[in-house]
């Protein structure tokens, strides 16, 4: 492909240089037509410079290749995404080794339950037999005598076949023993019974002889239980009373019950006691005092 200047210069060789120079090239590559020459003019004015044409080649510039449907249909389209990595399917988790199984241990066999022992029960230790009292016959007119034959009599009438031994214990105290079988109706609730005839036989006999006397009628040593039940109470009830130092009143009880209940306490320190009440509900007051 030819392409053409036009350049100028004060003379022709001026003006093919400068196109030379302008092109890049030697000077046979290309073709040089004179346009025109140099005019000198008159004293400056109307001066022309020389004018020449200069033809080079240049080489064809290269077509582009239209681009094909296929190109630009793959231009069109978006790009593939990069194929994903297929998962590989998880390996199964190997599941976890189950536990060794307990060995189970043989069972002991079991034995045959062997028969209880006879527990040795403990041999009944000989009862103590105690002899019973031998009482000597009461004098025939005694006091003694006048108060079995009271009691006796009284005790028949009961439908009872207890036996009154009375003996004299000082100068105006009998003590009655009765001796028999089933003597525990003749004892009575808390000994009410014995109190009951104790309290007739000093109120018959005691008509009847010289002077006070005072009989204490008792079965199966009832009274001296009696009584020692009676002073561990009273200790008891005298150290409440120390403690709490507020007076208390014990239950109804008759004059001999009293009587011991008041032996009980009259050398305890701090504490009192006095009588209040009429028969048959007379009672012991316990009091502290400072």
């Amino acid at each position: 492909m030819e392409k053409t200047i036009v350049t100028t210069g004060k003379t022709i060789d001026l003006a093919i240089e400068a196109a030379l120079t302008q092109l890049g090239l030697d000077r046979d590559s290309v073709s040089v037509q004179v346009i025109s020459q140099a005019k000198a003019g008159f004293l400056g004015f109307g001066a022309q410079p020389a004018r020449v044409q200069v033809t080079y080649e240049v080489p064809d510039p290269v077509e582009e290749k239209p681009k094909s449907a296929l190109g630009s249909a793959s231009r069109s389209k978006p790009k593939a995404k990069p194929p994903v990595a297929e998962k590989k399917p998880e390996e199964p988790k190997a599941a976890p080794a189950p536990a060794p199984k307990a060995e189970k241990k043989p069972e002991p066999k079991k034995e045959a339950p062997k028969p209880p022992k006879a527990e040795k029960k403990p041999e009944p230790k000989p009862e103590k037999k105690t002899e019973p009292k031998i009482y000597a016959p009461a004098e025939a007119g005694s006091v003694e005598e006048q108060i079995e034959v009271f009691l006796k009599g009284l005790l028949e009438h009961m439908g009872s076949n207890a036996v009154p031994h009375a003996v004299k214990v000082d100068n105006n105290t009998y003590k009655v023993e009765l001796t028999g079988d089933d003597l525990g109706y003749l004892i009575g609730r808390r000994g009410d019974t014995l109190d009951a005839l104790q309290h007739l036989a000093n109120y018959s006999v005691g008509r009847k002889v010289e002077g006070h006397i005072r009989i204490n009628v008792d079965a199966e040593d009832y009274r001296e239980k009696r009584e020692d039940s009676l002073r561990r109470y009273a200790r008891k009830k005298a150290q409440q009373v120390l403690k709490a130092r507020r007076r208390t009143t014990l239950e109804p009880m008759n004059a001999y019950e009293r009587h011991v209940i008041h032996a009980a306490l009259q050398d305890m320190e701090n504490i009192t006691t006095h009588s209040t009440g009429t028969e048959p509900n007379r009672r012991v007051v316990i009091e502290y005092v400072r």
